[in-house]
């Protein structure tokens, strides 16, 4: 890779630092969908919960941010729409759109959108900005689950946010972390 490659123009993420192509795309939009999967089945039971927690929301806002609103998009929605079709792919190989968690599923399609969006314009190359993009996808990814989960089970709302909520904060900030570190040091890699 040239120099002139590597270096970060305003609005790229980091898949923009590969040769441009249509088969870069397409293969940049399956990884980030086989990601996810593989993610998914780093699967830990909670206690009183029909949720558990998963490496795929950490992944779904890694591949947002790493490939842009466009591609992350796709990449959840193939990924999505593959596990609605039968690919058992979902937290701890499921599949279907009846698990009660599949509401979280669709908040990480769009929470990759937005923290793509906000990659692009720079969210993703300093610590405390990509904190901020991550908090805010996770945020994304409950505005959606939550709901879904009460709607799917017909838990009265403070069970809900014990069961799909409460539980999961500490482990989210730990991918944000993971994700402060991550990101900016891929850009400092980049750059060189």
């Amino acid at each position: 890779m040239s120099t002139t490659t590597a270096i970060a123009r305003p609005g790229e993420v980091l898949a923009d630092l590969l040769p441009a192509s249509r088969v870069r795309d397409v293969a940049l939009v399956a990884g980030g969908a086989v990601l996810t999967g593989l993610a998914a089945q780093i699967s830990l039971p909670v206690p009183g919960s029909p949720v558990p927690v998963t490496g795929q929301t950490f992944a779904a806002l890694l591949v947002g941010t790493a490939l842009g609103a466009g591609r992350g998009f796709l990449a959840l929605a193939l990924y999505a729409l593959a596990g609605v079709a039968g690919v058992p792919w979902f937290a701890g190989g499921a599949s279907g759109a009846t698990a009660p968690s599949f509401g979280y599923v669709l908040g990480m399609l769009l929470a990759s959108t937005v923290v793509g969006a906000l990659a692009r314009r720079g969210a993703d190359r300093s610590v405390l900005r990509t904190a901020g993009a991550m908090l805010l996808g996770e945020a994304v990814i409950y505005a959606v689950g939550v709901p879904y989960l009460a709607l799917a089970t017909g838990m009265s709302a403070t069970a809900t946010i014990a069961a799909g909520l409460t539980p999961f904060l500490i482990g989210d900030a730990l991918k944000a972390a993971l994700a402060m570190g991550l990101l900016p040091t891929a850009w400092k890699f980049a750059r060189k």
